[in-house]
C-alpha cells in the first residue's frame, strides 16, 4: 500500500459548478451515479464496455429516478441529458468531472486513467469509485496524477449521503477541495480520510458485523431473516441517530465513554475472542446463496430495491425533519458497501 499525505477535511465552500460528467462503467455503482448526477441537472456521457449498456442505463432510470432523495424524478426528463459514447478518449475529452465504476482491478485502473488523464481537459476532477485501490497506485501511468481521487459510494450511491474521499501523496489539495464541492453540490456527505487503510473506513465497519452475521447464521443461533430483524429493530435505528461512539458515550450516563470503558472495557478484549471466523468457501457461498433465495423470495430486483430506497429515504427524512442529519456537532458525515462492475454488483467488504 502506497503511502498519502494526510489530508485534513476541508472547510465548506461555494460548489465548483460542474455542467458535464462522464461516468465510466454501466454495472450498479455507475447506474446509481448516472441517475443522481442527472436529478442534480447535469448532463452524463456513459461510457460502458458493458453488452446493453444503453438499456441498461434506461431501464435503470425507471428503476432509481422515482426513489431519489427528496422525491421521485421524471425518468423521461432525466434521459433529456444522457448521452452515450462508446469511445473512452471521446467520453471524456471535454468534460468537468470523470465518475470511474470498472472493477477494482489495479492493471486495469492504471491504463484506464492513463487514457483518462491524457484525454480529459487539464481541469477535470478524475475520481474512483474503487473500494480498496488508492490514487498513488491507480495514476502511476499517468503523466499528471495530482488530480485523481478515490470518491468511494455506498450502495445505493443516488440515496446512501456518504462518500469517502481519499487522496494520495501526489494529490493535488486544491482537487481534494474541488471533490468535496462536487460531490456536496450533488447532495452526497463527503468524509475525507486522514489516512490510507485497506478497503477504506465503512467498508472495514460493515465487514466486521457481516463476518458475525454469517458465523450466527452458520451456527443456527438465528435464521437470515431473524438476524435482519435484530438489526433493523435494534442496532440500524440507533445507528441512524448516533454513531457507534456516540451510543456508547450515552449508555455510559453521567460519566460518558469513559465510564462505560471503564465497566465493560476489561471484558472486551474476551468478547472479541469469542467472535466467529467463517471461512468463505464454495459451500458456505452456496449455502448463503440458497438461504437469501428462500428467505428473500422471488422479487424482482427492481421491486426489492425500490422497497429498499423507499425505506431508506423516509429515515432520512425522518432525520433532517428533526435536524440530525449528523449527530456530532460540527461533524461532516455518515453511513454501507461496494465498487462496480460492469455487469453488476460487487465489491463489498
Amino acid at each position: 500500500m502506497s503511502e498519502t499525505t494526510e489530508h485534513p477535511p476541508p472547510a465548506d465552500g461555494p460548489p465548483a459548478g460542474p455542467r458535464t460528467v462522464a461516468v465510466i462503467g454501466a454495472g450498479t455503482i455507475g447506474l446509481g451515479w448516472t441517475t443522481l448526477f442527472l436529478a442534480h441537472g447535469l448532463r452524463v456521457r456513459v461510457n460502458s464496455r458493458r453488452a446493453g449498456a444503453e438499456k441498461a442505463v434506461t431501464e435503470a432510470l425507471g428503476t432509481l429516478a422515482p426513489g431519489l432523495p427528496g422525491g421521485g424524478h421524471d425518468p423521461g426528463e432525466l434521459a433529456a441529458r444522457l448521452e452515450f459514447e462508446p469511445d473512452l478518449e471521446r467520453a471524456v475529452r471535454d468534460v468537468d468531472v470523470v465518475q470511474e465504476n470498472v472493477p477494482d482491478d489495479l492493471e486495469l485502473k492504471q491504463e484506464l486513467f492513463r487514457r483518462i488523464g491524457a484525454a480529459a481537459p487539464p481541469g477535470a476532477l478524475l475520481l474512483s469509485s474503487t473500494s480498496r485501490l488508492l490514487p498513488d497506485d491507480m495514476g502511476a501511468r499517468m503523466d499528471d496524477p495530482g488530480r485523481l481521487l478515490v470518491g468511494h459510494p455506498l450502495n445505493p450511491p443516488h440515496v446512501i449521503p456518504l462518500v469517502e474521499v481519499v487522496g494520495g501523496r501526489r494529490t493535488d489539495p486544491d482537487a481534494v477541495e474541488a471533490c468535496v464541492a462536487f460531490y456536496r453540490s450533488v447532495g452526497k456527505e463527503p468524509v475525507v480520510l486522514r489516512k490510507p487503510v485497506p478497503r477504506f473506513v465503512a467498508n472495514r465497519l460493515q465487514a466486521a458485523l457481516l463476518r458475525e452475521s454469517i458465523h450466527l447464521v452458520q451456527e443456527g443461533v438465528v435464521t437470515m431473516a431473524e438476524l435482519d430483524t435484530v438489526v433493523t429493530r435494534s442496532l440500524g435505528p440507533r445507528w441512524a441517530a448516533v454513531g457507534p461512539f456516540q451510543a456508547f458515550h450515552l449508555g455510559g450516563g453521567e460519566g460518558g465513554l469513559r465510564r462505560w470503558l471503564g465497566v465493560a472495557g476489561p471484558g472486551m478484549d474476551r468478547a472479541w475472542q469469542d467472535l466467529g471466523r467463517p471461512r468463505m468457501t464454495p459451500e458456505t457461498i452456496d449455502r448463503l446463496g440458497d438461504l437469501a433465495e428462500r428467505t428473500y423470495g422471488t422479487d424482482t430486483y427492481a421491486a426489492l430495491a425500490a422497497a429498499r430506497d423507499a425505506r431508506q429515504n423516509a429515515v432520512l427524512e425522518a432525520l433532517a425533519r428533526v435536524g440530525a442529519g449528523d449527530a456530532r456537532p460540527g461533524g461532516d458525515g455518515t453511513p454501507d458497501d461496494s465498487t462496480d462492475d460492469e455487469d453488476g454488483p460487487r465489491g463489498g467488504p
